[in-house]
């Protein structure tokens, strides 16, 4: 008896933090540290911030254009509508809701330009629910912008 319970309680563990949280995601929420609006930059500057120095801690604004539907432990912030940063939450220690998408946010953390392997860009395409031959077709790394964000903030 003492197994079945530690088993179910377990089980209910886990499904409970295998999900986005579900949560409001409207202007004010924030997310990991409370942050602020105050001398953030748009997301556009970033790219050319980064030719000038390896990483950089940057508080940036952009619109997020997806959001991992698995755990919400990532979200993609457009740059321009053929480029985007990838932002993964700081140490795993916050979430985001799916209904973030859409929204524009501030993002505070620090950014650099890393080259994702092959693996990773596979394991993000299985979490955003890509289909089999979508998955498949990833054959080289990518080089691309992420940012480690300590905090995120919708302001709208």
């Amino acid at each position: 008896m003492k197994a079945i319970i530690t088993l179910l309680f377990t089980v209910i563990v886990f499904v409970s933090l295998a999900q986005p949280p579900s949560v409001s995601a409207d202007p004010g929420a924030t997310f990991g540290e409370k942050i602020t609006k105050e001398n953030a930059q748009a997301i556009a500057v970033l790219p050319e911030l980064l030719k000038k120095q390896e990483s950089l801690d940057a508080k940036i604004e952009g619109k997020v254009i997806d959001v991992c539907p698995q755990k919400g432990c990532w979200v993609k912030l457009e740059i321009t509508p053929q480029q985007y940063a990838f932002v993964r939450m700081k140490d795993y220690g916050f979430f985001v809701p799916t209904a973030l998408k859409g929204r524009h946010v501030v993002v505070e953390g620090n950014a650099k330009t890393i080259v994702t392997s092959v693996e990773d860009l596979k394991h993000y395409a299985e979490d955003a629910k890509k289909s089999q031959a979508e998955i498949d077709a990833i054959k080289e790394p990518k080089e691309e912008i992420q940012l480690i964000a300590k905090g995120i903030l919708v302001v709208k």
